[in-house]
């Protein structure tokens, strides 16, 4: 009787909070993030753009911004390295972010691989170039904890920190960094929403239900990936509908280096 009990009243805040999707999505992020004019979205992977940061994308893009996307490695862990290339354009396409403002490094010392971390010097020089080339003033990626504690994942944090706090990047580049969260708020699907909404953090997206269908679109590019687990990661997990990221701080600037 409890677990029926129980069941019914997580259907009923999935109901409530699905329906306040679409209205709440639009009042958060635009008002407090800083006017960038061309944002980068770093990630590690072919699906990270999907699976982690599609509410942070589709965000961006709502409010006209000119997001490009760095991703820093082809995805090649089982040799599928081309089909993941041609998978993450495609992914893009559905978000809204067309491939010339793609880029893909592929690298034989940034391996995909969740037991290696990345050589800092070279992750260092290849995102500071990019970041001067496309005058980038937004750069956002993972936390500490990279979500899933993929070693990739960490290691863009890392470096990326590391540049800020050295002043290397270029004056007046804020990061922002995806808040990892628990292993069962991140399961909660759209039940996170309140959680998301009341707990601290400096820029919060939110995806309406059509943005939603549009992240998981995006994700079924990825076919090579989709196992069953994966399917069960489009139903349940809030980064697929809700991104809270904070900004990195103690920045020293070029000027002051």
């Amino acid at each position: 009787m409890l677990v029926v009990a129980a069941a019914a009243v997580l259907l009923l805040l999935w109901y409530v909070c699905s329906r306040c999707m679409d209205s709440v999505s639009d009042r958060v992020a635009g008002s407090v993030l800083p006017s960038a004019g061309t944002p980068l979205l770093l990630i590690a992977h072919p699906d990270d753009e999907c699976m982690f940061f599609a509410p942070t994308v589709l965000g961006l893009l709502r409010e006209q911004r000119h997001l490009s996307v760095l991703c820093c490695s082809t995805g090649n862990y089982y040799n599928q390295g081309e089909i993941r290339r041609r998978e993450l354009i495609q992914s893009c396409a559905v978000l809204g972010v067309p491939p010339t403002h793609v880029t893909i490094i592929d690298h034989s010392d940034l391996p995909d691989n969740p037991s290696t971390q990345w050589d800092q010097s070279l992750l260092s020089s290849l995102i500071s170039n990019h970041i001067q080339e496309k005058n980038i003033d937004l750069v956002i990626t993972f936390d500490e904890r990279g979500v899933s504690g993929h070693s990739n994942h960490i290691s863009l944090f890392s470096t990326v920190r590391s540049l800020h706090s050295s002043g290397k990047l270029p004056e007046g580049c804020s990061v922002l960094v995806l808040e990892s969260v628990s292993i069962l708020r991140k399961y909660l699907s759209v039940i996170d929403l309140p959680i998301s909404w009341f707990c601290k953090q400096d820029v919060l997206f939110i995806s309406s239900r059509t943005q939603y269908k549009q992240a998981k679109e995006a994700m079924l590019c990825h076919q090579s990936q989709l196992l069953w687990f994966r399917h069960i990661y489009l139903l349940l997990s809030r980064y697929m509908m809700i991104n809270s990221l904070r900004f990195l701080h103690g920045k020293k600037t070029q000027k002051e280096s």
